[in-house]
């Protein structure tokens, strides 16, 4: 069956909300219902079924009339960043015990005397090593006898564990000693969970690897189990469709894949909204883009240039320190490349020593979320700030189905910041957003910098429940001249998970000198990444043409870290010296503005990314200004560029044609969120119910 003719459900688990979107399509389009419900953290599960109850039956049908779901979650992250995984054990090379710990010599911040890095996930005592020893071309060195293994996981019995990651020194090139040790594993421990690095991230560089099948290991019991919950609460509903998961790197993959690879699905949800953003820009023809999302207890920044997200083969969680690169726990799988910050609607403020107003990255989360959500809440979030200063109808949040208390936030706004920095609660509020929405502009152009990118250049795409509030500001303190928030922006990555393709990404880390370039090994390698990675994609749909695309990634001899260089498919078929060397100086050539004459190069990674084709997007043609819109009524709104309230228009969307326009200072409300639209701004409606905010 046709996707187009299917009913699918799109089910985001965010920190504070769960959005939950169903498609149903008729005769002429398809028609789309949504929910936002508050996150369950003890049994998420929860959350989704309630969610898929509510929209269901504003479609009028029953959950088991569903064809396909498609889920992204938090889950993974958080359980990294709190350090709340199963009792895990790593098994390692004899002498390589300290790997996770030593890290890299590289020290992110050179002059802090007090440099603080993350511990890592797993302590000391929870490390094993066998005497064992790969060469750096995959050649026995050292072979492993089956005793020595069975002695350390006869140790591991006895301290019951429930999950051992293995990482041997060079897996990446022969597994031979990780299978040996996940057999006797089998054979001796059939209950715990194993994970070999040779898997999960068959690549060089150990510390990366190491750690990242640690982390797989580390969360594999919680998302085995959290699926497990999920697949029997959906049976119990009547829902006997197939669920798919959203994984990191903007594609997705079985349940089953899912539940092997965990640590694949860390950052899904932010790649939903990034995909989300990805086909907007399609829609539109437009080539720079900023996807901005920012829900309950983060903001997500991406660059997408030519409707495609930017992709990175190793990524980080858990910063220790804000905007710096080296500070958090690497992981080494394929990913959306974005920057993620701790501000969303729930992120709380403080005032510091300094007598500065610091907002988040702690988040009052759905329990017991803002002060003014009425739930126990007591120190002031964002959302507080947003309904002080009128950006938010106490009575319209969530569609109504949250009342929010505009005394409690008062409260929390004059107690935490208010008495400390002599100032009333509208100030505090004000001081409160401003640095909040400042550090948002600041991760983005820190971002853009590190990509060589001017943002003046891009058009901002905006969704999640919290941006629409305040992506008209972040535009003024970027100097962006153009703003887009779709339909349906406050669930945009549950929305994504449903325009994304299947797809898997294989990859093996070969080390290969262009001066000793062997055509037919190349070949061969390409070959047989392909074929891995169509078979994860063929278990997902049966029916869909499969496309490869195919990169290395490369550097001149002596270089630290490789550039990605694609290929056609004709070239990955038919490899040749002198094409990979004209390909890889043309991309150096654009990052660093000329080649390096008489210097070896080096491929370091293979990758091929199997997909299904993506989604034929039918373009929109704009609409210019034409009538006003209809204003509903009137209200204060507290303008920051201007630092005074204003009397603002208020307009429903639902209300407005195609065409419709509304000037500045404008609320233009929806079920899900809210747009505000500065005193510099426009907000046009378009055909395909997008409003398009520009400046004046």
């Amino acid at each position: 069956m046709d996707d187009k003719q299917r009913i699918r459900l799109g089910v985001d688990i965010g920190g504070t909300f769960t959005d939950v979107v169903l498609e149903v399509p008729d005769q002429q389009s398809t028609r789309q219902y949504s929910s936002k419900v508050l996150t369950t953290y003890a049994a998420p599960e929860n959350a989704i079924i309630d969610g898929m109850q509510q929209v269901c039956c504003k479609a009028g049908i029953i959950p088991s009339q569903i064809d396909q779901i498609i889920h992204g979650t938090t889950l993974a992250t958080n359980a990294l960043i709190e350090r709340k995984g199963a009792k895990t054990a790593l098994i390692t090379t004899q002498g390589f015990r300290d790997v996770i710990e030593m890290r890299t010599e590289s020290r992110f911040e050179q002059y802090d005397l007090n440099l603080t890095l993350p511990e890592p996930l797993l302590p000391r005592q929870r490390r094993y090593t066998v005497e064992e020893r790969m060469g750096a071309s995959g050649d026995v060195l050292i072979p492993l006898q089956r005793a020595d293994v069975e002695t350390v996981v006869k140790a591991i019995i006895e301290a019951g564990y429930e999950s051992v990651a293995v990482g041997l020194l060079h897996s990446y090139l022969n597994d031979s000693h990780e299978r040996l040790v996940r057999e006797v594993l089998a054979e001796q421990a059939p209950e715990v969970m194993v994970s070999l690095s040779s898997e999960v991230s068959p690549q060089m560089r150990e510390y990366e690897r190491f750690n990242t099948v640690v982390a797989n290991a580390y969360i594999k019991p919680l998302m085995k189990s959290y699926l497990s919950r999920l697949e029997r609460r959906l049976r119990d509903e009547k829902v006997g469709c197939a669920v798919f998961l959203m994984h990191s790197g903007g594609g997705i993959i079985s349940i089953e894949s899912a539940a092997e690879f965990p640590v694949r699905l860390v950052e899904s949800g932010p790649a939903g909204g990034a995909v989300f953003a990805a086909n907007i820009a399609a829609r539109y023809g437009l080539d720079k883009v900023l996807s901005f999302d920012m829900g309950g207890t983060t903001a997500k920044i991406c660059l997408i240039n030519k409707q495609t997200p930017k992709t990175s083969r190793v990524f980080e969680v858990a910063r220790t320190y804000r905007f710096k690169k080296g500070s958090g726990m690497p992981i080494s799988i394929p990913v959306i490349d974005m920057v993620e910050i701790g501000a969303g609607g729930g992120s709380l403020a403080h005032v510091d020593s300094m007598r500065q107003i610091r907002v988040g990255p702690e988040s009052a989360g759905s329990e017991p979320g803002p002060a003014c959500y009425n739930r126990g809440g007591e120190k002031p979030a964002v959302t507080d700030a947003d309904l002080v200063l009128g950006k938010l109808d106490p009575n319209g949040f969530a569609g109504g189905s949250i009342n929010l208390n505009i005394e409690n936030a008062n409260t929390a706004l004059t107690v935490e910041l208010g008495h400390k920095l002599n100032m009333d609660a509208l100030t505090a509020a004000y001081g409160l957003v401003e640095v909040v929405d400042e550090n948002m502009a600041n991760a983005a152009r820190v971002h853009a910098v590190e990509n060589g990118e001017d943002l003046t250049e891009f058009t901002m795409i905006a969704f999640g429940g919290a941006a629409p509030l305040h992506a008209g500001r972040l535009c003024e303190k970027l100097g962006i001249n153009r703003l887009l928030i779709p339909s349906g922006a406050g669930v945009g990555s549950a929305i994504g998970f449903l325009r994304a393709s299947f797809s898997f990404e294989a990859n093996r880390s070969v080390f290969m000198r262009l001066s000793e370039f062997d055509s037919c090994q190349v070949k061969l390698l390409f070959e047989n990444l392909a074929s891995e990675a169509t078979e994860f994609v063929r278990d997902c749909d049966q029916n869909s043409t499969v496309l490869a695309e195919y990169k290395v990634y490369m550097r001149y001899s002596g270089q630290g870290w490789e550039i990605p260089v694609s290929l056609t498919e004709a070239q990955a078929n038919e490899p040749h010296q002198e094409t990979f060397k004209r390909l890889f100086e043309t991309q150096y050539t654009a990052l660093f503005g000329r080649p390096v004459d008489g210097m070896d190069i080096e491929i370091t990674v293979w990758a091929v990314n199997a997909t299904t084709p993506p989604d034929q997007v039918a373009k929109i043609g704009e609409c210019t200004k034409g009538q006003l819109a209809n204003v509903s009524a009137v209200r204060d709104l507290f303008e920051p560029a201007l630092a005074e309230i204003k009397k603002a228009k208020v307009v429903n969307r639902h209300d407005m044609s195609n065409g419709d326009y509304v000037q500045g200072p404008a609320a233009i409300t929806e079920e899900e969120t809210t747009i505000i639209v500065p005193s510099s701004r426009l907000a046009i409606k378009q055909p395909d119910g997008c409003i398009y905010i520009v400046r004046q």
